[in-house]
C-alpha cells in the first residue's frame, strides 16, 4: 500500500487497555497525518510516520499536534488497514499475535525487511479492517 497523503478518521475501539499520550518532536522534513501510525526513531528520539525502516518503534496513533509542532501519539486499540498480499494478509488465525508495519496505516503478518512490530491483532472487523492494540507492548 501507499503511505497516507491526508488525515484519516481511525476508529478507536473502547476497551480497558492502557491509554498513554506521548508528545514527540517531528523528524525534520516528514509529515505525519492525524489518524496514522506514529513511530519513534530510536536513534534521534523524533517521531515519524511508521514504515519499514530501521530503528523505528511504534508508539501510537497520531491524535494531533501541540502548539509548538510536536505530534501527540496515543496508545490504545484502533482499526487500521489489513495488508493486501496473500503472504501478509491477516486472518482470524493471527488474532492475539504480533503484527508488523507495512506503512503508516497498514499492518501485516510478516512486515518488511526490518520487521517493525506494530502491536497485537485483537480482531478482524466485518469491513476487513484489523483491530490492533498499539503503543503498549514490549518491543523485541
Amino acid at each position: 500500500m501507499t503511505a497516507l497523503s491526508n488525515a484519516r478518521n481511525t476508529t478507536e475501539i473502547l476497551c480497558h487497555t492502557q491509554k498513554l499520550h506521548r508528545t514527540r518532536p517531528l523528524r525534520s522534513g516528514v509529515k505525519i497525518y492525524t489518524g496514522s501510525i506514529v513511530a519513534l526513531n530510536g536513534t534521534t528520539n523524533e517521531a515519524e510516520p511508521a514504515a519499514d525502516a530501521a530503528n523505528l518503534i511504534v508508539i501510537g496513533r497520531a491524535e494531533g499536534f501541540t502548539a509548538d509542532g510536536r505530534v501527540i501519539a496515543k496508545s490504545g486499540v484502533f482499526k487500521f488497514d489489513n495488508a493486501a498480499g496473500e503472504d501478509e494478509k491477516l486472518t482470524a488465525a493471527d488474532i492475539n499475535k504480533a503484527v508488523y508495519i507495512i506503512d503508516d496505516h497498514t499492518v501485516g503478518k510478516v512486515g518488511g525487511t526490518n520487521r517493525i512490530r506494530a502491536g497485537v491483532l485483537r480482531e478482524i472487523d466485518a469491513d476487513s479492517q484489523v483491530v490492533i492494540e498499539i503503543g503498549n507492548q514490549v518491543v523485541g
